[in-house]
């Protein structure tokens, strides 16, 4: 499935261990406040501006913690661009774990209200996205959207006890160091083309699996999956190129890579479970 945004590189982006207020909102993301919608929609497209959605979201226990909008050259198109909300409700805040609702929309035509399943874990402060296998809600511009949209965020929040599911049984699974090596390189291909000599992978299968805190060193699918994805994301292992020059992996700031990447790993992850299972 083709995400239904896509986010720059160097997007404005807002992430806080506390809710974000409308104020720190508005200075990240102005499109989420629009009055109106962009002169290129129709009569038929129902306009209510996210933000309105947002507080029907919060009178219902859902609250932001993570805020971007995506850069545009057409600065007439600035107040409508697409944008994302990271959320969370207060049942679904768990130990070193949050269940979160990744909210995806724009007033300019690009977007229908989307929401994807995804997960935070606090010690990497890392945002998850749940494979295809989770709930994918969309809400066309139409009817109802408030209500609309808040139903399809209550939809989501029951997706969470399938991952609650996987991420219990991937626990249960322990992986020999082959079996290891075999997820990294897996890993590897989802961002590196294996076949393409002249670019091949910077860093080995060794180096994503590596841990970056002592609790991380468990050999169980969720714990080296966690280490896969963390070093794939936040980047800065040192590598070669392909003509020998000293390099070092860059983090992934794209949104819209980001949240690809996390879906791709999740599903290769949960289909190693099952495969152990």
């Amino acid at each position: 499935m083709q995400l239904a945004s896509s986010f720059r590189y160097g997007s404005p982006i807002l992430r806080a261990d506390s809710p974000l207020s409308d104020d720190q909102i508005h200075r990240v993301a102005p499109s989420i406040f629009a009055d109106s919608k962009h002169e290129s929609r129709s009569e038929r497209y129902t306009y209510i501006p996210t933000i309105d959605v947002l507080r029907g979201l919060r009178n219902e226990g859902f609250q932001p913690f993570m805020v971007c909008q995506t850069r545009v050259r057409d600065e007439g198109k600035r107040e409508y661009t697409k944008h994302m909300l990271r959320l969370r409700h207060a049942d679904q805040i768990i130990g070193d774990e949050a269940n979160e609702i990744v909210l995806l929309n724009s007033h300019d035509g690009t977007s229908s209200y989307q929401m994807l399943a995804g997960v935070l874990r606090f010690v990497c402060q890392n945002g998850m996205v749940a494979g295809d296998n989770i709930r994918d809600i969309r809400v066309p511009h139409k009817g109802n959207i408030v209500q609309n949209v808040i139903n399809g965020a209550f939809d989501a929040l029951d997706g969470f006890d399938l991952i609650r599911e996987q991420k219990d049984g991937m626990r249960a699974v322990e992986l020999n160091r082959d079996e290891q090596q075999a997820f990294a390189r897996c890993a590897l291909a989802l961002r590196y083309d294996p076949t393409n000599a002249e670019a091949p992978a910077p860093v080995t299968e060794s180096q994503l699996l590596a841990p970056r805190r002592f609790e991380d060193r468990r050999d169980d699918l969720w714990t080296v999956f966690n280490r896969v994805q963390e070093n794939m994301t936040k980047g800065g292992l040192r590598g070669r190129s392909s003509n020998g020059r000293a390099v070092s992996t860059r983090p992934i700031t794209s949104i819209d890579q980001n949240v690809k990447l996390n879906r791709s790993l999740w599903m290769l992850a949960d289909a190693m479970r099952q495969m152990k299972a």
